[in-house]
């Protein structure tokens, strides 16, 4: 039995950074950007992302590509 890999959604996501914890160590929240299309070319989410990341007050860490596929029988 074959089965194939079928891309659903593409998503991107920025760390946030979002206070502290109680030893002092940043802790990040992440901000979801949805309905990427899923032909997306990985430099153009990545500058895309760092444009977000100029503009926001917070500090922001790694950016994220998230794709989410179907696996179906073939």
């Amino acid at each position: 039995m074959a089965v194939d890999k079928v891309l659903n959604t593409t998503s991107f996501h920025i760390e946030v950074e979002n206070g502290t914890d109680k030893t002092g160590a940043t802790i990040y929240k992440k901000k979801t950007f949805s309905g990427v299309k899923p032909s997306v070319d990985p430099q153009n989410v990545f500058d895309v992302a760092e444009a977000i990341k100029d503009v926001l007050s917070a500090s922001t860490r790694d950016s994220y590509l998230n794709e989410t596929s179907k696996l179906v029988n073939a």
